[in-house]
């Protein structure tokens, strides 16, 4: 099963593409989405949509996983990820998919460490290890990309054993 794993952004957007069978899960293809500052918001919307959109055609995923926002201090910015995630929810059901998965970083830190207050380098650690990988994946937002597709393997596993 291929699952994609999105970290919604608006200036860098986190994918990474993992196959999981079994229990393990491997890399297939992660990296970033990087849209121009000073671009109307509408064009950097509009650019995340054909990226993704971009991802679903040529990858072909089973399933999404999204991360949910949390935002406490900024509301401006907090409201532009919201539109972006928007855009990426759109892309996913237009590709079809009939359910698109959302996990917050508490869910996610959890599902990688078992520690909800894990921190960014565990979490990139743990990557790195599952996915038995050389060096943690660059930029952060890639390493958040496929904690959340893992996260969804495993959170999947499960409620299937259920």
């Amino acid at each position: 099963m291929k699952i994609l794993g999105i970290d919604p952004g608006v200036a860098t957007i986190g994918y990474g593409i993992i196959d999981y069978t079994g229990n393990r899960c491997t890399p297939v293809d992660y990296g970033s989405i990087i849209t121009e500052p000073h671009t109307p918001l509408s064009e950097r919307l509009k650019a995340i949509y054909n990226a993704v959109s971009r991802l679903l055609k040529i990858h072909k995923p089973d399933e999404m996983a999204v991360e949910e926002i949390f935002f406490a201090k900024n509301i401006k910015t907090g409201i532009m990820v919201s539109e972006a995630r928007g855009v990426i929810l759109l892309a996913g059901a237009k590709y079809g998919l009939k359910e698109v998965n959302e996990y917050t970083p508490l869910e996610v830190k959890m599902a990688l460490t078992g520690y909800g207050r894990a921190e960014k380098p565990q979490i990139q650690q743990m990557v790195k290890l599952l996915l038995n990988m050389k060096n943690v994946p660059k930029p952060d937002d890639t390493a958040d990309a496929l904690a959340i597709a893992i996260c969804h393997a495993h959170t999947r596993g499960r409620k299937a054993k259920k």
